[in-house]
């Protein structure tokens, strides 16, 4: 899963990364390049700071609101005042955390926006002979237990969070490697995190959900 630090002080944002090694976290440390990285891609959530170089944190937020993005946001300020807190959340904010925070207790925060957004607050997801434990990060099928890589596992959240959508391959190179995508010249290693993710489910008698779109992309088709 994908997150975006917008994070001034290189510092902090360095220290947020490296604690959150379960995601792909990508940076931005100005206004005008936090717009650009939210113009050109998705992410799973962002983390905003409020006071930005060249502009204020708020009003990406109400960018992003305008466009009627589904990102999962946090607002990370030590602007603590009561009025920056209720214009983030009624602007559409899912959570504020006023620094100086603990790591776990933002981990925890992120992983319960994504949880919401995407799988309906719940811990345990199943969907029929397959169910994925969000918090151990155990996927089993047919209750025997599938053995996946970081990359397979998050390739299977992403897939499920979007049931019956189909997703393009460039989406899933994005997911998969962020920013660095467009420098790949292929999406071979795409096709191999998909195929062994699939060889794996199909091993433990999943009902083959995952369908490859002829020339769009792939689809978890329940």
């Amino acid at each position: 899963m994908k997150i975006l630090v917008v994070e001034d002080e290189p510092e902090l944002g360095a220290d947020i990364a490296g604690y959150l090694t379960e995601y792909t976290c990508e940076m931005a440390t100005t206004f005008s390049e936090a717009l650009e990285k939210i113009g050109m891609y998705t992410y799973d959530c962002i983390l905003l700071d409020l006071t930005l170089p060249g502009g204020d944190g708020l009003r990406l937020l109400d960018i992003l609101k305008q466009e009627k993005r589904d990102d999962g946001i946090i607002i990370i300020s030590a602007r603590n005042a009561l009025t920056d807190k209720v214009t983030g959340l009624t602007t559409g904010a899912d959570d504020y955390i006023a620094k100086p925070f603990h790591l776990p207790e933002l981990a925890a925060r992120i992983y319960s926006v994504i949880r919401r957004k995407q799988f309906s607050s719940t811990n345990v997801v199943d969907q029929n002979e397959v169910r994925i434990d969000l918090l151990s990060k155990k996927v089993f099928v047919n209750e025997k237990e599938v053995a996946l890589t970081k990359k397979e596992l998050d390739l299977l959240l992403y897939f499920v969070g979007n049931r019956n959508k189909v997703i393009s391959k460039s989406a899933l190179a994005e997911h998969l490697s962020g920013d660095m995508a467009d420098m790949f010249d292929s999406h071979a290693f795409v096709y191999a995190h998909i195929k062994n993710l699939k060889r794996k489910l199909s091993e433990a008698g999943y009902g083959n959900y995952l369908k490859n779109i002829y020339g769009t992309g792939y689809k978890w088709e329940i």
